[in-house]
């Protein structure tokens, strides 16, 4: 496969997909011009390799060349470019807190690795982002498992003088464990509605209804700099998650009828049981990082008086 830049009308240069892969740095110097056309003549092959050139606000002199890596066929290409947590994450880079916001770093390529659907959408995308400090020229650790948007919802339900947070008793195949955690999911949208899907995500693996307007955003109390999200693990993944609170007085009837209860949604592999855990002796009940989130966010907005103690 060869790539042919046009920089202007009256000049034009190919390039090899190889020889841009293998030598970035000598192949992109050629790439930063405004008015770069990228054309793609590719052969059949499906080891072939796919490219597209993107232009960024905060780096218009100098196009990021987006490639596959073997192996990502040229549907699986396309949407992950077309992909809203792919461009999520190149409005971030450019975000008031992003890493090209000050013009210290550059990005100059991004290889996609592996595409994940779940059915018509993305679930898991997989690149690599070749990022540099302009004065050192030292790459940037750019490894990215990317995946969205997600939310996770603390339930306490009351009942005779003891309060109980819902978890959920899941197999995690990542970590080889059977994992104890907060009911939680990712977004299956672009629409951003975060309290709906938490709703959602709690009728599907508790089976219990909850009211929108009952819902507390403890994420909602962080300082306006964080996007009102946290990170479970900025090293490697970009999911940013809201964490939301709800609080019921119930029936010891209820408590006995959902410890044990077993739900989810096998069609989707969800293997999923209902284990209720005393308030006071969740904090070490789990090592889940969305537990121990959701009970600093919660005892912090009490003490500030941002959530009414019952």
């Amino acid at each position: 496969m060869l790539f042919s830049f046009v920089v202007s009308p009256m000049y034009s240069f190919t390039l090899s997909a190889r020889f841009i892969m293998a030598y970035p740095s000598r192949a992109l110097p050629h790439l930063h011009h405004t008015k770069l056309v990228l054309r793609c003549r590719m052969s059949s092959s499906s080891s072939s390799s796919l490219a597209h050139s993107i232009e960024l606000p905060s780096q218009p002199t100098e196009p990021v060349l987006v490639a596959a890596a073997a192996g990502v066929s040229s549907s699986d290409f396309r949407n992950a470019i077309d992909s809203s947590m792919f461009k999520n994450w190149l409005r971030n880079l450019e975000s008031e807190t992003g890493i090209l916001a000050d013009g210290t770093v550059t990005l100059k390529q991004v290889l996609i690795q592996g595409v994940d659907m779940f059915g018509k959408r993305i679930g898991f995308l997989k690149f690599k982002a070749d990022i540099f400090d302009k004065e050192t020229n030292q790459k940037v650790p750019g490894i990215v498992f990317a995946r969205g948007p997600a939310v996770a919802v603390l339930i306490l339900l009351e009942s005779n003088g003891e309060t109980y947070a819902v978890l959920t008793e899941q197999v995690r195949v990542p970590t080889g464990k059977i994992v104890l955690e907060l009911p939680a999911g990712m977004l299956d949208d672009d629409e951003g509605d975060f309290v709906g899907t938490a709703v959602r995500e709690v009728e599907e693996e508790i089976g219990i209804k909850l009211k929108k307007e009952d819902m507390v955003d403890l994420t909602a109390f962080l300082d306006p700099s964080t996007g009102h999200r946290v990170f479970p693990s900025p090293g490697g993944c970009d999911e940013e998650m809201s964490v939301f609170l709800y609080r019921r007085q119930v029936e010891q009837e209820t408590i006995r009828q959902l410890q044990g209860k077993e739900t989810g949604l096998r069609e989707h592999g969800e293997f999923i049981k209902v284990r209720l855990v005393p308030y006071r002796e969740l904090w070490r009940k789990t090592a889940d990082a969305k537990v121990l989130i959701s009970i600093g966010l919660y005892e912090m907005a009490q003490r500030e008086g941002l959530v009414p103690r019952h």
